[in-house]
């Protein structure tokens, strides 16, 4: 059971990793362990399937960057081995005047961001496009897709399998022990020996990090995101992708409509602070996850700054009509009974003892560790360019 580089995760970013490593060391033995029976199980496999654009992000940080240079690698792939996937743009509206100088600096960085063909549209313009919108004025993205993200997973997985690799499921890591030249790993089944490790770990990613660095001062705290979807008959409501101007002062893009692969529209997803971190229901529990959350000092500091918006997220998870509400800000026509139950997922977002929503992608390398504490969206758009920039440090 000797390895020369062990993953932990087998999520969207833990496989790009270790295929683009294997790709650079086709002689290296490389193993991922993975605690579920399949990959993609959490959150690349829980998200809105959107390959996104990088309109939105910070000119210069690393989600930028990997998200313009992942877009185009995984679309490549998408059409190498024949995953489904579809560019068909989107709108994003501001449904107020006052939000039109937020619509501005979307605009301005996704122009800082390289992004080509962005064009502002008026009602009477964006409405030729998504006939049941309403608002004051739009940005039209040409760039944003929606895709088969589990397909691209379960490709990955075969690529790196063929190549040599090997992947190891239902081996939840408990510990990790670095003595320097060799790196003990301990699931609940076995005893693995590497030379270097990574870890990708998700919502578990502070957890995994904290058994090679006890002063680590990231946690993760889960947000459940919930969707509807909208019934068949109400379908030619939605073309395309419509989003909103979202919150500056809430770090997520609030509720919006999207059409999937398979041919559903989604409607959502809210952001609800989860109880535990696969908690992919309202009344899931896991009581030392929720104890970490509320015992962690920056937790005490977002409550104070979000809490009102986070009561408001709350809400819209327990009332439909509240959340239907939400929506009927981008399409008045759209109805409560419009909406069936759809999926949900659960972001991991970490926070550092300040209070601070880590935005950016946060990975740290010590030696022979190197762990992504942090990977928001857009890590499935990214995930090849990230696993590319991994396998460099990996190199070096």
């Amino acid at each position: 059971m000797n390895y020369e580089i062990i993953i932990v995760g087998a999520g969207l970013v833990g496989l790009a990793t270790a295929y683009q490593t294997k790709l650079k060391n086709p002689a290296s033995k490389i193993l991922i362990l993975e605690k579920e029976n399949n990959v993609a199980a959490h959150q690349s496999g829980h998200n809105s399937g959107v390959i996104h654009s990088g309109i939105y992000y910070k000119p210069g940080s690393l989600k930028a960057k990997n998200c313009i240079e992942g877009y185009n690698s995984v679309i490549n792939f998408a059409k190498e081995y024949g995953i489904k996937y579809d560019l068909c743009g989107k709108i994003i509206v501001a449904t107020s005047q006052e939000e039109l100088p937020l619509l501005d600096n979307i605009y301005k960085r996704g122009i800082d961001n390289g992004l080509q063909n962005l064009k502002y549209l008026e009602r009477e313009e964006f409405r030729e496009i998504e006939p049941h919108c309403e608002g004051v004025k739009a940005i039209k993205v040409p760039q944003t897709g929606i895709i088969d993200y589990p397909g691209i997973a379960g490709k990955i997985k075969e690529l790196f399998e063929e190549l040599g690799g090997e992947i190891r499921f239902n081996n939840e890591v408990k510990n990790i022990i670095n003595k320097n030249d060799e790196i003990v790993v301990t699931t609940g089944h076995s005893e693995f020996k590497t030379k270097k490790l990574i870890s990708c770990a998700g919502l578990y990613s502070d957890k995994v990090t904290k058994m090679t660095n006890d002063k680590n001062d990231v946690i993760i705290i889960p947000f459940r995101g919930e969707y509807y979807k909208i019934k068949d008959e109400k379908k030619h409501l939605v073309k395309h992708l419509i989003y909103p101007v979202p919150d500056p002062n809430f770090p997520f893009l609030g509720v919006h409509f999207t059409r999937m692969v398979d041919g559903n529209i989604e409607a959502g997803p809210n952001a609800v602070l989860a109880f535990k971190k696969e908690g992919y229901q309202f009344f899931d529990f896991n009581f030392d996850e929720t104890l970490q959350t509320l015992l962690w000092p920056g937790f005490r500091k977002i409550v104070a700054k979000y809490g009102k918006t986070g009561v408001g997220e709350m809400h819209r998870s327990l009332s439909k009509s509240a959340f239907t509400k939400a929506l009927q800000k981008l399409i008045p026509e759209i109805q409560e009974s419009d909406l069936i139950p759809g999926g949900a997922g659960v972001r991991a977002q970490a926070c550092d003892r300040n209070g601070t929503l880590i935005d950016d992608f946060d990975i740290v390398k010590n030696g022979n560790i190197i762990h992504v504490r942090n990977a928001p969206s857009p890590a499935a758009t990214s995930c090849l360019s990230i696993g590319e920039k991994i396998s460099k440090l990996v190199e070096n």
